[in-house]
């Protein structure tokens, strides 16, 4: 089947928008502004929107099998589209946790039944994300694994993650990591900083994260593997993995749009909405990760989409469990105070959600190209609206960013040429 979409924006190779057309056949993209539209079996009216490659996501928390409170496939799945993301990989802190073959064969029983667009799972590094004993890597790999992790908590002992990258490395697979020593923990809320002292609550320090990052590039560097650091939210960390890539070690890195947006200023009160981890930093943080993206240091835009249910997140800080959800309004939050503010142009944005991952993970994916999957994302760059959490799709409710007022609303995506979500 031949589906001409057309009255679209794209934008040209000078990176500028320009009005073109795109003809998919057969889920695939088989002509940028074709010259010529005969045999076409459907015609897409794209009402003058921009269009781009479906974002790519390479840390989101689905919850299902053993979280289903919280989020599903299904759900997550759905605000992924609804958010213009048409590739997300799931993190493996699920129960059970994808670490034998048993287990990620059930997760990807429960993706093919339930996923409305490309889910790619994570294994995990150590059996029951435990940190006791190694998982079967290439067994994992043949079973589909995108990369192994740990995530959501730190690999503890130094030779477990250093036994870990080399088996990693004899695969060619990455080793993807949630950066924490437990023993600089204390037992915080929120970072440790100013903002943690004026509301009475126990802080993170930064050095909880960095001190973990440096520890895992030696790590890397040592054993010759392709290290992916999450979520980095510290200036430290961004000096670290700076010295380490001009080094020459093979190491990645990710940050999230509340990181890019947030810091320790803006929390009002003792509120969950507002616990994360790794948490707000300063605002000096803040700024060393704006610039770390925007000199290459962090490779690309992860949301680390954390949905918890309403009851969990009504308690203060010290009850709450960690996270915030993402998917749905990362582009337009990211738009919004960084294209529209002049500070981006929108090619920057769109390459840190969708051919930056790609590239750092092999994804054949996040490229408007000849013959690739016809994953597009439908946003009109000048629609205004505030987030309402009402109209989320995902069982997670829990942002800070609730009533904010964005510029830049996906309003259809198209996974294998099919449309996935629309607005109604």
């Amino acid at each position: 089947m031949r589906k001409l979409i057309q009255n679209i924006q794209l934008l040209n190779e000078q990176q500028e928008l320009q009005a073109g057309s795109i003809l998919i056949e057969q889920g695939r993209i088989i002509e940028i502004n074709p010259k010529t539209t005969t045999d076409i079996d459907e015609t897409i009216d794209g009402k003058g929107h921009f269009v781009s490659a479906g974002f790519i996501d390479v840390h989101v928390h689905l919850r299902e099998p053993g979280g289903e409170q919280k989020e599903t496939i299904e759900t997550g799945t759905a605000a992924a589209a609804k958010g213009g993301y048409t590739t997300i990989c799931a993190m493996p802190n699920t129960r059970p946790v994808p670490d034998t073959v048993e287990n990620l064969t059930k997760v990807n029983e429960l993706i093919k039944n339930n996923a409305k667009i490309r889910v790619l799972p994570y294994a995990s590094i150590t059996i029951r994300e435990a940190g006791k004993e190694r998982t079967d890597l290439a067994a994992l790999k043949e079973l589909g694994a995108f990369a192994f992790t740990d995530d959501g908590v730190g690999v503890q002992q130094a030779g477990m993650m250093y036994e870990a990258m080399q088996d990693a490395a004899k695969i060619n697979m990455p080793i993807v990591a949630h950066c924490e020593d437990n023993t600089l923990i204390y037992a915080g809320v929120m970072h440790e900083g100013k903002k943690n002292k004026e509301l009475g609550l126990k802080g993170i320090p930064s050095i909880a994260e960095s001190v973990h990052i440096a520890r895992d590039i030696l790590l890397a560097e040592a054993a010759g593997a392709h290290y992916h650091v999450c979520h980095v939210s510290t200036k430290e960390s961004v000096r670290v993995i700076r010295d380490a890539k001009k080094a020459g070690v093979k190491v990645t890195a990710e940050v999230s749009p509340h990181h890019l947006l947030l810091c320790e200023d803006d929390i009002p009160s003792n509120d969950a909405q507002w616990k994360m981890n790794p948490p707000l930093r300063a605002k000096e943080d803040l700024q060393a990760l704006i610039e770390g993206l925007e000199d290459g240091t962090l490779d690309f835009i992860a949301t680390d989409h954390a949905p918890h249910t309403f009851e969990e997140k009504a308690n203060g800080m010290e009850q709450a469990p960690f996270g915030i959800v993402g998917l749905e309004t990362a582009f337009p939050l990211l738009y919004t105070h960084f294209v529209k503010s002049g500070k981006w142009s929108l090619a920057q944005l769109i390459a840190w959600l969708t051919e930056k991952p790609a590239d750092v993970f092999g994804l054949p994916y996040g490229r408007l190209h000849m013959g690739e999957s016809a994953d597009l994302v439908f946003i009109d760059l000048n629609k205004e609206q505030k987030i309402e959490i009402e109209k989320f799709l995902s069982k997670g409710t829990n942002t800070p960013f609730k009533e904010w007022s964005c510029i830049g609303w996906p309003v259809m995506t198209m996974f294998e040429g099919n449309i996935v979500w629309e607005e109604k």
